[in-house]
C-alpha cells in the first residue's frame, strides 16, 4: 500500500504538473504588464489550466508541460514517500503544483505574483487547520501558524537589510513555507529556510565564478526557498 500511495501522488503530481504549464505561461509577466492572453502565435489563450500549446495551431509555448508534469510528479511522490498516509499530505499535494508555477514564473521573470503567494499562504493555513483535526495528524497547527508569522517577519528583516538580495515576492511567499515548515517542528523550520538560502546562494555564488553573473546581480531566489521548503519536510516528516 505504501508503494501504491508514492505511485499514485506521482501520477497526481504529473497531471497536475501537465495542466499547469498554461497558469505559468500566463502568469510569466513584468509586474506592470496584463496576464497574458495570447500565445505568441498571436491566437487566444483560454483559461488558466492546460498544456502551454496553442489550441489552434499546436504551436507551443512557454518550456511545455513535460518539464512541469515531470517536477511537480517527482515532488508529490516524495512527499508522500516522506508523509506516507497522514492527512496532511493532502495539503502538500494541494500546495505542491502552486510552487512549481511560483518557481517557474520567478525563474522566468523575477516575479512571485500575489495572485498565487496571498491565496497560498492563506490555503495553507487553513487546511492544515482541517488536517489538525483528523486522527493522525504528525504536526500542530498552532506551531505551523507561528512558523509563518516568524519566517515572514524574518525574511522581511532580510529584505529590508538588503534589499537587492531578498525581493519582496519572497517576502509574501514566506507565511506559506513557513506554515508548511513550522507545522513539523521549529527544527523543520531552520533547516528549510536556511536550505532554500543556501541553495540560493550556492548558485548565485556559481554564476558569478563562472562569468555569468555580475557581482551584485539578482537571482531568481523563489525557486530555492520553495526547495528548499521541500528539503526541510522531506528531513522531517519521517522523523
Amino acid at each position: 500500500m505504501y508503494s501504491l500511495l508514492i505511485a499514485v501522488c506521482g501520477v497526481y503530481g504529473a497531471l497536475a504538473g501537465a495542466l499547469a504549464a498554461r497558469a505559468r505561461y500566463r502568469l510569466a509577466v513584468a509586474p506592470e504588464e496584463p496576464w497574458r492572453t495570447a500565445a505568441p502565435c498571436g491566437h487566444a489563450v483560454a483559461g488558466w489550466l492546460g498544456p502551454a500549446r496553442c489550441a489552434v495551431c499546436g504551436g507551443r509555448y512557454g518550456p511545455g508541460a513535460p518539464w512541469s508534469a515531470a517536477g511537480t510528479a517527482l515532488a508529490c511522490a516524495a512527499l508522500a514517500a516522506a508523509a506516507g498516509a497522514r492527512p496532511e499530505l493532502g495539503v502538500w499535494l494541494l500546495a505542491a503544483p502552486v510552487g512549481v508555477v511560483l518557481a517557474g514564473v520567478d525563474w522566468s521573470v523575477r516575479r512571485l505574483p500575489d495572485v498565487l503567494t496571498l491565496p497560498l499562504a492563506a490555503g495553507v493555513a487553513v487546511l492544515l487547520g482541517v488536517a489538525a483535526l483528523i486522527p493522525g495528524a504528525a504536526g500542530s497547527w498552532p506551531r505551523a501558524l507561528l512558523g509563518g508569522a516568524v519566517l515572514g517577519g524574518g525574511y522581511l528583516v532580510l529584505f529590508l537589510l538588503h534589499p537587492a538580495g531578498m525581493g519582496f515576492g519572497d517576502v509574501k511567499l514566506a507565511p506559506a513555507l513557513g506554515c508548511v515548515l513550522g507545522w513539523y517542528g521549529w527544527g523543520a523550520l531552520l533547516a528549510g529556510a536556511f536550505a532554500g538560502l543556501l541553495l540560493g546562494s550556492l548558485y548565485g555564488n556559481a554564476l558569478r565564478l563562472t562569468g555569468r553573473a555580475a557581482r551584485g546581480a539578482t537571482i531568481p531566489l523563489g525557486p530555492f526557498l520553495i526547495a528548499g521548503a521541500w528539503v526541510g519536510v522531506l528531513l522531517r516528516a519521517g522523523g
